[in-house]
């Protein structure tokens, strides 16, 4: 693992791409129970090199029910990006992922981590690669029907402060979605291997 993920750090396969240039921000470990799949990290990840390190992330590990300390033990929980670097600005935001990481990498991670229990797919790019025409749809309706997917699969939309119009038009997602995602987390973290 320690040497794959020396390369990763060191990729450089959409450099030209890149408007801040490479930085790939991945945390995994071959005991990790529980694998998270975002979009790409954003300006301030970027600057810090530390997954979620953002006013998302923050909300995530909320929505997790989990401590900072927890959410950064890469030996429980990893971070494996659709696109492993800050991919740039565009109209509404961030650029989509780079499609060169997942294909390059994803793979390679996942044959080095034999323990995950529970792959949380945030966002529509790795719902769309993960689940394929097993989604709903739209991103609503597979949140939705997040049960579709269990056990391997927990499925959420973002959590960007940008979609607290999302939240707010869909009340039923923190009532009903994040209790059963905190009792899926707090279950294989407490779980043994």
């Amino acid at each position: 693992m320690k040497e794959l993920l020396i390369k990763i750090r060191k990729c450089e396969i959409c450099k030209a791409y890149l408007p801040l240039g490479p930085r790939p921000i991945v945390a995994a470990h071959p005991n990790a129970k529980i694998l998270i799949i975002g979009h790409a990290p954003g300006t301030k990840v970027h600057a810090t090199g530390i997954p979620w390190d953002d006013p998302s992330g923050k909300q995530l590990r909320k929505w997790m029910g989990v401590s900072d300390e927890t959410f950064y033990d890469e030996t429980q929980i990893a971070q494996m990006p659709m696109g492993f670097c800050y991919p740039g600005k565009g109209k509404s935001g961030d650029l989509p992922p780079r499609p060169e990481c997942a294909p390059q990498w994803h793979q390679q991670l996942l044959d080095k981590m034999p323990n995950l229990k529970l792959t949380i797919l945030i966002g529509q790019y790795s719902q769309r690669h993960y689940l394929g025409n097993r989604m709903e749809k739209n991103l609503t309706e597979t949140v939705r029907n997040f049960g579709n997917y269990a056990p391997e699969y927990f499925v959420l939309p973002h959590p960007s402060p940008r979609n607290r119009f999302w939240l707010s038009k869909n009340p039923w997602f923190e009532k009903e979605v994040i209790p059963e995602f905190q009792e899926q987390i707090a279950k294989q973290l407490t779980s043994g291997n």
